[in-house]
């Protein structure tokens, strides 16, 4: 049975949806693309983003012959990097064995890498009209306060209740719609501090309004205190001045970015000791550590660090090719400052960029 607000909150949508680049053209390939963009990611962040990226890569079949590194770039501040590289891969995928089509069908979806339930509900009823419940974070806080939900919401128990809600609510034509609204209703007016409700269209059917609960809903269990980690990164210069990039290996976090070589503090140990004992396992290389050039704090999704960049010297390589070693990295590359822009680095990396051009800037 369909939501009894689904008529109120269709006719909301369509006077009050908002101008998007991806619902003007709402082409599979421009859907998945979007979707995957505004996880855990603002919309007005996401639309010059979508924009660049369509421009480059207009197709599933660009994107599929896209060069790794070209794409990163492109999605350089997004954060997630997972799903840059996800994207690609499901791209060839798509070009190898379904001609460059999605599929309509949730379960064909689901099979793509990248693609989970709430993206695969997204594109089979935006781009394909199928009737294929989502449930994202607005979705979630939004139906907590329509139920007035007092369940933990981190619990896989509530989730599979809500997603069964979803399903059950989920009008039998104009799912896509209906999604999108109930994504820009949460977004926009059931915000999670200050909700708007008097601009909600679907006050009437909320059982945390009509009960006073809605800065309580919904309720999730206190989480853990965020781990914190130092970090070294060494700016390493070769008699030319040339600086040396190391890029990440393609598994793991910031898969596939290019970084200033260095990695994580060990308990005890001295910043410019890690600092060497890194690039020995990484490089296989041996610097002088020189000063301190910059201390960056990042808040990753599940930790912080705080990194600390050293201005080092190449001694050289510690086997006898003269060298370094792609020991613990996918590739190396040594190059000039003005060169840096043409490689996709994580946000704290470009933060250590910003202070060499800072620099540059004071010298002249």
């Amino acid at each position: 049975m369909a939501a009894p607000f689904a008529d109120q909150l269709l006719n909301w949508y369509r006077a009050n949806g908002a101008d998007l680049p991806w619902r003007r053209c709402p082409t599979p390939y421009r859907v998945w693309l979007s979707e995957v963009m505004l996880q855990q990611t603002q919309v007005r962040t996401v639309v010059p983003y979508f924009k660049r990226f369509v421009c480059a890569f207009p197709t599933i079949e660009a994107l599929a012959a896209a060069p790794l590194d070209d794409v990163l770039k492109l999605w350089e501040g997004l954060g997630y990097y997972s799903r840059a590289r996800n994207l690609q891969r499901a791209a060839r995928i798509l070009v190898n064995e379904r001609a460059g089509l999605l599929p309509s069908d949730v379960d064909e979806l689901l099979k793509l890498p990248g693609i989970g339930r709430y993206t695969a509900g997204a594109i089979a009823s935006i781009a394909f009209a199928r009737a294929a419940p989502v449930l994202d974070g607005n979705i979630i806080r939004l139906f907590a306060r329509i139920l007035d939900l007092d369940d933990d919401i981190s619990q896989a128990a509530t989730r599979g209740k809500l997603w069964r809600i979803a399903a059950d609510w989920l009008p039998a034509q104009d799912a896509g719609d209906y999604n999108q609204a109930l994504m820009e209703l949460g977004q926009r007016v059931c915000r999670p501090k200050n909700p708007l409700c008097g601009k909600c269209p679907i006050q009437a059917h909320c059982g945390a309004h009509a009960a006073g609960t809605q800065d309580q809903r919904p309720r999730r269990a206190k989480r853990p205190p965020t781990p914190h980690y130092d970090v070294t990164a060494g700016l390493i210069r070769d008699d030319q001045e040339r600086l040396l990039i190391a890029q990440r290996p393609l598994n793991g976090l910031l898969g596939g970015l290019w970084e200033f070589p260095g990695g994580k503090v060990e308990a005890g140990e001295p910043l410019a000791a890690c600092l060497k004992r890194e690039l020995r396992e990484e490089l296989a290389i041996d610097v002088e550590v020189g000063a301190l050039l910059v201390v960056v704090n990042h808040a990753f999704t599940h930790f912080k660090i705080t990194l600390h960049a050293f201005d080092c010297r190449f001694l050289g390589a510690l086997h006898p090719h003269c060298e370094p070693q792609a020991l613990g990295v996918r590739d190396w590359a040594w190059m000039n400052e003005a060169q840096l822009d043409d490689y996709s680095f994580g946000k704290a990396d470009r933060m250590v960029i910003a202070e060499l051009a800072r620099r540059r800037t004071i010298l002249l």
